[in-house]
């Protein structure tokens, strides 16, 4: 995505970055929302879908709150999960396929409502007794450096890369469902003759790998733009 300078109200030149996502699930996922989208009633449209994923993801957070004392909010999760896919989703792929789209108001707005829902998430998981706060501090920090480094790629590069590894947000929400699923069974894992909660295992390592997968982009992004963009040659000095 790439916004030359402007005043914030006047008319501007803007370019969408090409979406780049090779996730596992990517091919049926796509085919799954453009079937939706098509016979989704006229009267809901993406900003609809876009509150619908913001409330779905606050309620997953406010669910991990009530899993503190009762492992109905751990259900609640799964199922805001769900609704969370359905609206972030769908919401870009109605507007493409209605011809309706609005990049910046899209882009913007998309990932403001991300940013907030990930952050009430994660500070659900935090008053769970699910993960230690400070893990929940850890992998929040970790993600929004991955966030960070995608934006301003985006901006520089004009490649907005949506997944890494074959793991994307579709699958990231598969997991955590899945772990929840292990916690209603298995809420401690043993390792090394010592006993952790299973999240604070899957919060160090999400982390870690959140981590990696910041520092390898942003080197190979800074790799990509330094041979774009080679140092020029110094000026000669006009008294010589």
């Amino acid at each position: 995505m790439n916004v030359l300078s402007a005043a914030p109200h006047s008319r501007m030149t803007f370019k969408d970055a090409v979406r780049v996502q090779h996730s596992a699930l990517t091919g049926l996922e796509r085919r799954t929302l453009q079937w939706m989208a098509r016979r989704l009633p006229p009267s809901i449209h993406s900003d609809h879908l876009t509150l619908l994923a913001l409330f779905a993801m606050v309620g997953a957070g406010l669910s991990y709150w009530l899993a503190s004392v009762t492992t109905v909010g751990l259900w609640l999760v799964i199922l805001c999960l769900a609704v969370n896919w359905f609206g972030d989703s769908l919401d870009g792929t109605v507007a493409r396929v209605r011809q309706q789209q609005r990049p910046r108001y899209g882009y913007y707005v998309d990932h403001i409502v991300d940013a907030v829902g990930t952050l009430c998430l994660f500070g659900g998981l935090a008053l769970s007794g699910y993960m230690a706060p400070a893990v929940a501090a850890a992998l929040t920090i970790a993600y929004f450096l991955v966030c960070l480094e995608v934006y301003l790629a985006a901006h520089s590069l004009g490649e907005f890369h949506m997944s890494f590894l074959g793991v994307g947000p579709t699958e990231l929400r598969i997991l955590l469902a899945i772990g929840n699923l292990t916690l209603l069974v298995h809420p401690i894992a043993a390792i090394g003759g010592h006993e952790f909660r299973l999240f604070d295992v899957g919060g160090v390592i999400g982390a870690l790998g959140l981590a990696g997968t910041f520092a390898w982009s942003s080197i190979r992004h800074t790799r990509a733009l330094y041979l774009a963009e080679p140092r020029p040659a110094a000026a000669e000095d006009p008294r010589s």
